[in-house]
């Protein structure tokens, strides 16, 4: 059985953008690049109702762009569970509540026991001082939490 990888919206972004001019960016998007077929071959991907939602968002042109690459990757519902656990993240102090879409991301992951939840947001989701209180919230609903990583953390063997 493949292993489960959730991802969120940053990759699509990454994937599908422009060439960016900003070093680091482009390295990014390079890596994200490389890492497609791979995922595509080895793990079972999964998105969310979310991140069809966040992919629309914008420019038109773009929003058609990460929505064909999301073309037969499972897409996870958000339930009302998802929405407690999230709501959980906030009240616990791992997500700030501004960030609530990046608390859902973490809590569809996990309460649809995906292994990994693959981001490149470090701000609120794959943030080193963050990542203790994310994992301590969702295991105190009794639900293991997944390995939060970049792209770049994720290279495997």
């Amino acid at each position: 059985m493949k292993q489960r990888v959730y991802l969120e919206t940053s990759i699509l972004s990454y994937y599908t953008a422009r060439p960016s001019r900003d070093l680091v960016i482009a390295a990014r998007q390079e890596i994200t690049h490389e890492m497609w077929p791979a995922l595509q071959t080895n793990f079972d991907r999964y998105i969310s109702a979310l991140v069809i939602q966040e992919a629309s968002r914008g420019d038109k042109e773009a929003a058609t762009k990460r929505l064909r690459a999301l073309a037969g990757i499972p897409v996870l519902e958000i339930t009302e569970q998802a929405r407690k656990l999230a709501d959980s993240l906030i009240a616990f102090g791992a997500i700030p509540k501004a960030a609530e879409e990046d608390a859902l991301h973490i809590a569809i992951a996990s309460r649809n026991g995906m292994e990994f939840l693959l981001t490149w947001n470090f701000s609120h989701i794959n943030n080193a001082f963050k990542k203790l209180k994310i994992i301590q919230a969702i295991e105190d609903h009794g639900l293991a939490p997944p390995e939060i990583c970049s792209p770049e953390e994720f290279i495997g063997d």
